[in-house]
């Protein structure tokens, strides 16, 4: 099932997209659904409308893993001008990185902007596939993610994270949610992330997911030690693809990224 959330008779509800429209659940949220598609398909309307994607889940905690991917732990080894420095480390043990990314408050949707802060030089966006989780830390679906970091400030002290990943606009999702059984298998998609500026491409990239170095039930099952996640939370499972410096994000930029199974995630950069 290809679920999001639209704004509908003046209030955000749930749908089903088929063919690029929304078959409305009033009512009910992503999270509602998510939790018995069943009942959902069931009492969905017949009639497709023709409804924009809002935010696919409003979640009450997100939470983001880093370096499980070689070419992340590489990157942010060489900010800090180290050779096989504390983030090699992580990529190789067995404990990953875990950080608090943020609530629903931090969240946007596709076509709403993500968030540039004033006092940073050097942010990027980190295109992601994100897990919707359940009690218990079941995986209850996948959409995509952009955990927009301000680089130059986790690279001046690794102990500035939190600053360099929560604030306004800092994590955008959608713009669908693929509940759990339509993706099997989620180690063998294909993400590319473009990045314009007035009308020129300035950066492109790509990265399978058959490089994550850690499984995703690994990665839950350290969230969840003596921290039970609510339902409907979202864990970013890191990104691949690395943005550098002199592709810095600048107001009005546009971000796309996109996986053909999920669809295409885009947002224009703004200073908050």
């Amino acid at each position: 099932m290809r679920l999001g959330q639209i704004h509908h008779q003046g209030a955000i509800c749930a749908a089903i997209f088929e063919d690029g429209k929304a078959r409305p659940l009033p009512g009910r949220s992503a999270l509602d659904v998510l939790r018995d598609p069943a009942a959902a398909q069931r009492s969905a309307g017949d009639a497709l409308e023709t409804f924009e994607p809002a935010l696919p889940i409003h979640p009450p905690e997100v939470w983001g893993c880093g370096c499980t991917y070689e070419t992340s732990a590489s990157f942010r080894d060489a900010e800090h001008g180290t050779r096989e420095g504390m983030y090699a480390y992580v990529y190789r043990n067995d404990r990953p990185e875990i950080f608090f990314k943020g609530t629903a408050r931090v969240c946007v949707g596709p076509g709403q902007p993500i968030g540039l802060r004033a006092d940073a030089k050097f942010t990027a966006p980190e295109p992601e596939l994100a897990a919707i989780l359940g009690s218990r830390g079941a995986i209850l679906g996948f959409t995509l993610a952009n955990d927009v970091s301000a680089w130059d400030i986790e690279r001046e002290n690794a102990l500035y994270l939190p600053q360099s990943k929560v604030y306004d606009g800092c994590c955008a999702l959608g713009p669908y949610i693929l509940t759990a059984d339509a993706l099997p298998d989620p180690y063998n998609l294909e993400m590319t992330c473009t990045i314009m500026r007035d009308g020129a491409e300035l950066y492109s990239g790509r990265i399978s997911t058959s490089k994550l170095h850690r499984r995703l039930e690994t990665l839950i099952e350290y969230l969840l030690r003596a921290n039970p996640v609510p339902a409907g939370s979202v864990l970013l499972t890191g990104t691949g693809i690395i943005v550098t410096e002199d592709a810095a994000l600048a107001p009005g930029d546009t971000v796309t990224i996109r996986i053909p199974e999920i669809g295409e995630l885009s947002n224009s950069a703004v200073v908050v």
